[in-house]
């Protein structure tokens, strides 16, 4: 589906989001910095992650972002290359036997999103955003777009590495539709809410709370 057929047609981000200039020098500013900040970790997780199972380091998968739009999101690879599901035919779950040693503790910390620092300066998403999803994801055997008519209003704005719905704990597989309701919910919230100031008060939110989490695997 092309950007044209969103509701309401092609939306200008800059135009319609009160600040997003700032957001996006926010953005570049930030995931540099983190990127040079992270460097030493980011090469242990990478050499670890090439020890632990053979197969590259990153995992590069289709995601739907701005105008609905495809790009590829980087990832550390955290399962085995055999099983990996690039498709999402079936979400992962807990203590899911596709996973690595490595991919377990990285899943478990979230660090196994670190390398989407690289798309904040590609420019395809932001720190901060409603979660990208595998065009091919569903629920209860349906498509995500087919569940809500409000799913395709998160194109408005850039995916992010975190969210309002993750800090608030909605993050994890996505069982039942009602799993998906709620992250929309807070996806809009967001979105009417966006900011600089909430968005780092998200940040913020994300290093205290969602770093460690029950809902990551």
């Amino acid at each position: 589906m092309n950007s044209e057929n969103l509701p309401g047609g092609p939306v200008n981000d800059a135009a319609r989001i009160p600040g997003t200039a700032a957001k996006q020098v926010m953005d570049y500013t930030l995931a540099l910095a983190a990127i040079v900040l992270f460097a030493p970790l980011l090469l242990a997780i990478a050499i670890a992650v090439k020890l632990d199972s053979p197969g590259p380091v990153f995992f590069r998968q289709p995601r739907r972002g701005l105008h609905n739009r495809l790009f590829r999101v980087f990832k550390f690879r955290s399962m085995f290359v055999h099983l990996t599901d690039v498709s999402v035919e079936n979400q992962t779950t807990s203590d899911d036997p596709r996973v690595t040693r490595v991919g377990r503790w990285l899943r478990s910390l979230s660090l196994d999103e670190l390398p989407q620092l690289l798309n904040v300066l590609r420019g395809e998403m932001s720190l901060v955003g409603p979660r990208p999803h595998a065009p091919k994801t569903r629920v209860a055997g349906e498509l995500l777009p087919a569940l809500s008519r409000d799913y395709l209003l998160r194109y408005n704005v850039k995916p992010g590495i975190t969210g309002w719905a993750q800090v608030n704990g909605a993050r994890g597989q996505l069982v039942v539709s009602d799993d998906l309701h709620k992250r929309i919910a807070y996806d809009l919230e967001y979105i009417r809410m966006q900011s600089v100031g909430f968005d780092l008060r998200i940040i913020a939110l994300t290093a205290m709370r969602e770093i460690i989490s029950k809902h990551a695997y």
